[in-house]
């Protein structure tokens, strides 16, 4: 083979690599672009179930001390309908 037709070949070669590489660098691209995408939707959730939730940082303890309240006050009414279901 003659060296121009080897340097032609080479050249060519080159080419065809470096457009096989770029076309996976925009298929990349696209996919990052989508996932950029759906991090930004998630993360536009994600504050919005925090802003829900601020409500309850305040109203916990209060529920904790009616809950506590209440399973004091049951007790108390289990131990007496024991009383009386004993008598019957």
């Amino acid at each position: 083979m003659s060296s121009t037709l080897l340097i032609v070949l080479t050249v060519v070669e080159i080419v065809a690599l470096i457009v096989v590489l770029a076309i996976y660098l925009i298929t990349v691209a696209g996919q990052l672009r989508s996932v950029s995408g759906t991090l930004a939707e998630v993360a536009f959730g994600v504050r919005a179930v925090e802003r829900q939730l601020e409500t309850l940082q305040t109203g916990v303890p209060d529920l904790n001390d009616a809950l506590a309240d209440l399973s004091t006050t049951l007790s108390g009414v289990a131990g007496r309908a024991e009383q009386l279901a004993g008598r019957s």
